[in-house]
């Protein structure tokens, strides 16, 4: 029998190897908010399972195998400052480790079987090249659909570049720390973190008023549990929001649900990409964009995204334009 000491142990680390059900490459680099840090090929990530703090690990020793890891932090290591509202760290369960793999499988679509997409488009003029070419393409999403949902916000009306230095300063000022220098990993702050800042604190880091005052409401509803973010209902009360439209809470559902046939149609890179791909001469409308990428229910928003990783060289011409709310 173990002993109490080795128990403790165990239950700190939780290993899982997966076998993706369709081709699968892990990513070579993080995102733009540099919360996903890729190291030796290595993915490492940061999260909070409410206020447990995790780190989760991920790497391919084969390409039918993925390895996840999942360590239980402790909560003194953690840094970060300390805002009213957000609940004092606790010390990771196994049932917590498990959720973390769990959030972090869906944010690097390892487990998606994209089999029929992939079959029903092959001979497709557009996409089939790119599906040959690319099969092992997946979506980047979020682990936490509020991740997705506040990140969007901060994508409203601006070009990706500046909103990925936003999400950066927001995530240095009020999001959660492991390490320090370059070997530091950082969570993106939680919803009660951001509900109980002031709109001019959030315009501090760059962050248009209009898209503050938004974020903070969002966040408060987030927080307090009026608008459950796993559900599409929440969606209806989402839109009620000033400044919250339909392509935000398309980037919910694509990013933060995982739906593969919501299609953010109001951004500007599909609005370049479909006004040149129809030979349009201009900048294609939301209309246009969601009547294009209508053959392709019920996967128009993998449709779009193998169509952008493809053709970004085509998204890249023209001058910088707002982008959608």
């Amino acid at each position: 029998m173990s002993s109490p000491r080795s128990r403790r142990a165990a239950a700190a680390t939780l290993e899982v190897e997966v076998r993706p059900r369709w081709v699968f490459r892990m990513p070579g680099r993080g995102g733009g908010d540099r919360v996903l840090v890729v190291r030796s090929s290595i993915a490492h990530r940061l999260m909070h399972v409410g206020s447990a703090p995790v780190l989760v690990s991920a790497w391919q020793p084969a390409g039918e195998r993925v390895v996840f890891r999942a360590e239980a932090i402790d909560p003194e290591a953690i840094g970060g400052p300390a805002l009213d509202g957000v609940p004092e760290r606790t010390r990771a369960t196994r049932a917590d480790l498990a959720l973390a793999i769990e959030r972090m499988r869906f944010a690097l679509a390892v487990d998606d079987d994209n089999r029929e997409f992939c079959r029903r488009f092959r001979g497709d003029r557009l996409l089939g090249p790119l599906i040959r070419r690319r099969p092992h393409l997946r979506p980047r999403r979020r682990p936490w659909p509020w991740e997705a949902l506040a990140w969007a916000v901060t994508e409203q009306l601006i070009e990706s570049t500046r909103a990925a230095q936003i999400q950066r300063r927001v995530v240095r000022r009020w999001g959660r720390s492991l390490g320090a220098g370059r070997r530091v990993l950082r969570d993106v702050p939680c919803a009660a973190a951001i509900g109980g800042r002031a709109p001019a604190e959030l315009q501090s880091m760059d962050l248009a008023g209009r898209r503050a005052v938004a974020l903070r409401a969002v966040a408060r509803d987030v927080a307090a549990g009026r608008c459950d973010l796993w559900d599409r209902d929440a969606d209806r009360r989402l839109l009620a929001t000033p400044n919250i439209g339909p392509w935000t809470v398309q980037c919910l559902g694509f990013r933060g649900r995982g739906d593969p046939d919501s299609l953010p149609a109001g951004d500007l890179a599909y609005i370049k990409l479909v006004g040149h791909l129809a030979g349009l001469g201009r900048r294609a409308t939301v209309e246009e964009v969601e009547e294009f990428f209508a053959p392709y229910e019920p996967y128009r928003g993998i449709a779009g995204h193998f169509a952008l990783a493809g053709l970004h060289k085509i998204v890249a011409q023209g001058p910088p334009l707002p982008l959608a709310a």
